[in-house]
């Protein structure tokens, strides 16, 4: 498990593209027979990828965290991107299609993921916060989820937002997730931009053809810097910076959120003239 720290806004004024991307883009989360974590001090997130290939994984991060087993003090969030798999939480096996989603309730003491095809893996991502109170275990079909639909054609930000992990669906501690899907000829995941500083996101975007690339903007709302993204890579965005995207294609991604409440919509709006 990799460990990102907190930066603050000041700081990256000065990085430059290698030390932006070193502080808050993630590379490589998917990789056959392998699980890819990161923690991130902003708000004690841990993400990451794990995909099963011959051989079923678990995540053991006991020591790491100071406790007994993973989820002794942390709930968890699944979504898988991949092929068919399962998850098996003490004990009990669930199935996981593609987009698929899991939440596990804090106190579950063995999480396995596996495959049903090791040729052609599930792709488990994986959002986890720290929990103070024991919520159920919820399983979140992707054909149960009615959709939000918002945004138009005509400012190219289109979407389908599927919220998996949210009080319209789930009880949770402070973990929300979601997965919105842009339509074809929309590239923008929303603008104008907004912050929330009550909460932290982490994105990944996927569904991404080998040469598209996704501009992630980050940053105040009168500083701001961008990263470029590859299909499969994942970006920490601190509660201070604005919240917004865009692609050389349509794509899809994940947000991921922890912090101080649980409002999907608690958010501050930045007015396109204060952007800079």
């Amino acid at each position: 498990m990799e460990v990102r720290y907190a930066s603050h806004p000041e700081e990256i004024r000065r990085y430059n593209t290698d030390e932006l991307r070193e502080k808050f883009l993630v590379e490589k989360l998917f990789e056959a027979g392998k699980v890819h974590l990161t923690y991130t001090h902003v708000d004690r997130m841990i993400f990451g990828g794990v995909t099963p290939a011959s051989e079923d994984l678990t995540i053991k991060l006991d020591k790491q965290l100071g406790v007994s087993y993973f989820l002794e003090r942390r709930e968890l969030g699944i979504i898988n991107i991949g092929n068919d798999g399962y998850v098996i939480l003490d004990g009990e096996r669930y199935e996981m299609k593609r987009h698929d989603g899991l939440y596990v309730s804090r106190g579950t003491k063995e999480v396995w993921f596996g495959s049903n095809d090791p040729a052609t893996p599930a792709k488990f991502y994986i959002n986890s916060a720290p929990a103070h109170h024991t919520y159920p275990t919820v399983k979140i079909d992707i054909k149960d989820i009615k959709p939000l639909e918002l945004g138009e054609s005509g400012t190219l930000n289109e979407r389908k937002i599927h919220q998996y992990i949210h009080p319209n669906v789930c009880e949770s501690c402070q973990l929300q997730m979601g997965l919105t899907m842009l339509q074809p000829g929309s590239v923008w995941n929303t603008m104008p931009a907004h912050t929330h500083d009550r909460r932290s996101e982490v994105y990944l975007y996927f569904d991404m053809e080998q040469d598209t690339r996704a501009f992630h903007f980050m940053g105040e709302p009168s500083e701001t810097r961008h990263l470029v993204l590859k299909n499969e890579q994942a970006v920490i965005s601190p509660s201070w910076s604005i919240h917004c995207g865009t692609a050389t294609s349509n794509y899809t991604f994940i947000w991921g959120m922890c912090g101080e409440n649980i409002t999907y919509d608690d958010m501050d709006h930045v007015s396109m003239d204060e952007l800079r």
